[in-house]
């Protein structure tokens, strides 16, 4: 029996789930390295200049040509899977940050290229040279980063879903994403997902300085970690208005808003770090003439330069018949995401509508658990009742003492609901999620390259919990069960194919 002193989200935490979530994440990652091998094996890549290392551009003298590999075999292979965006990760660990294009791939990854690739790697370099132990570096990160990440999902989901069964469907998706080649390549989405994800987990288990730190890492992986700032957001908005109108304690408020908008400057603080490092190297100590376009503009984000000028990201800018293919390739992950979010406004508008603030007696006191606060369901739930009839409280009671019988879990978390169907995925603590899935969704369609939609949203939880809602609700077709998993072993096979002969997938 757990004990008393854990929060019931901690009690519903299952420990044959999260080994099961552990093999499946390694099982996956196993698979796709496989899968990668063969297809290399197979197939002739479409470019084979992945092997190719000039000179870094910034060492003033050339050194001495290294001794060739012990391994030279084994360092080819190697070298062959630095292909697309690994190139620049790999790049940037070995010689820095040598061209303004090369700014748009965040440092985190390559500083953990270069940490690892020093040190418990160091002794390798004799047998397959130093690229190859940067590539070598860069998988392992990712490859275990993914595997820290799953086990995070599945304890995140627990809080939320308060059903550990729906949280190990969700976990084992997740685990089998239909971008799992970028997680066991030399790409960032295994750190985000790690950092983000691990950071909403400890957000949500009240460990808010934690939380900032791991977001802010996130921010620092991938330049949408800043949106994470939002759910700070979202907690310093119930925060403040529970203490200013129903606490009716004004300073409260205002302590908890400036609190909060001090994590959420945390949270920026990594990304606009890198934007300074970029302009102080870029623009500082160069005249008017010689200075780039965006170092003279208003605000001088480099990033965003980058990504209209050399990729041609913009509003609206990919709307093109010729990117016709790309939007189909795109089109299961968005519409996923967007039947998800319909989904929930249509099953709960009022709670949409009222950002979460008309939500129910008992989704108020769980929100309020869930997001930090510091008193008890028990005693913030007289305060918030007083708005309600009794009536509906005697409904609500009597609803608990029909589910007691499903054990001390269930009827701790069970909501104020129409239907089963709304367990876990339609609770109000579920709202967050759906407002950054939202905003992620509509800018991966009118202004990203579409195709990137599928790795830019495979780290959004809520898309898991709706996929695992229909493969496990009874008045659910068994047939949206067997179209997921479709969907996700066909990507994986496609993309482990395309992406690994240099092929563009997404």
């Amino acid at each position: 029996m757990a004990s008393p002193s854990k929060p019931p989200s901690e009690q519903l935490l299952n420990n044959s789930h999260q080994t099961k979530v552990l093999k499946f994440a390694i099982l996956s990652r196993l698979l796709l390295l496989i899968l990668t091998l063969l297809w290399r094996t197979l197939l002739t890549p479409y470019d084979t200049s992945a092997p190719l290392n000039p000179a870094c551009l910034n060492n003033p003298s050339p050194s001495p040509p290294s001794p060739p590999p012990l391994l030279p075999s084994l360092a080819s292979a190697i070298e062959n899977g630095v292909v697309w965006d690994s190139v620049f990760f790999v790049r940037i660990a070995q010689c820095g940050y040598e061209y303004e294009q090369s700014y748009a791939f965040l440092p985190l990854l390559p500083a953990c290229i270069f940490i690892l690739s020093r040190t418990v790697f160091a002794p390798v370099v004799l047998l397959i040279g130093h690229r190859a132990v940067l590539a070598l570096s860069g998988y392992v990160i990712s490859n275990v980063a993914f595997i820290f990440a799953a086990i995070y999902f599945y304890r995140l989901s627990v809080i939320v879903l308060k059903d550990p069964n729906a949280a190990l469907q969700a976990s084992v998706l997740f685990c089998f994403n239909p971008a799992s080649i970028f997680y066991s390549s030399i790409y960032s989405e295994s750190l985000y997902a790690l950092f983000s994800v691990g950071g909403l987990y400890y957000l949500k288990s009240h460990a808010n300085n934690i939380a900032v730190f791991w977001l802010a890492l996130s921010g620092f992986a991938r330049s949408n970690g800043v949106l994470n700032a939002g759910y700070f957001g979202f907690q310093t908005m119930h925060q403040a208005y529970d203490a200013a109108f129903l606490k009716k304690r004004a300073f409260l408020a205002l302590w908890i808003l400036i609190s909060g908008a001090l994590r959420c400057i945390c949270v920026f603080v990594p990304f606009i770090t890198f934007q300074a490092y970029g302009y102080y190297n870029i623009c500082l100590r160069r005249s008017s003439d010689e200075m780039r376009p965006w170092c003279k503009t208003r605000i001088p984000l480099l990033y965003n330069y980058i990504q209209s000028y050399y990729w041609g990201v913009g509003f609206l800018r990919y709307f093109q018949l010729k990117q016709l293919p790309n939007f189909l390739l795109a089109s299961p992950i968005l519409s996923l995401a967007v039947c998800s979010i319909i989904y929930y406004v249509k099953s709960r508008p009022e709670i949409v509508l009222s950002l979460g603030f008309r939500a129910s007696v008992e989704e108020k006191s769980s929100m309020a658990a869930i997001f930090s606060l510091k008193k008890s369901h028990r005693s913030n739930s007289p305060q918030i009742s007083e708005k309600y009839s009794s009536r509906r409280q005697e409904n609500h009671n009597l609803k608990l003492r029909k589910i007691t019988s499903q054990g001390v879990g269930a009827a701790e978390f069970i909501i104020d609901r129409g239907s089963s169907e709304k367990l876990g995925y339609a609770s109000a603590s579920i709202l967050p999620f759906i407002l950054h899935l939202s905003f992620m969704v509509a800018t991966a369609f009118f202004v990203m390259h579409v195709q990137v939609a599928t790795r830019f949203l495979s780290a959004s939880p809520s898309v898991y919990w709706f996929a695992s809602l229909l493969m496990t609700c009874p008045s659910m077709s068994k047939r949206w069960g067997y179209m997921i998993w479709a969907y996700c072993c066909a990507y994986i096979l496609l993309g482990s194919l395309l992406f690994s002969n240099f092929y563009p997938f997404t």
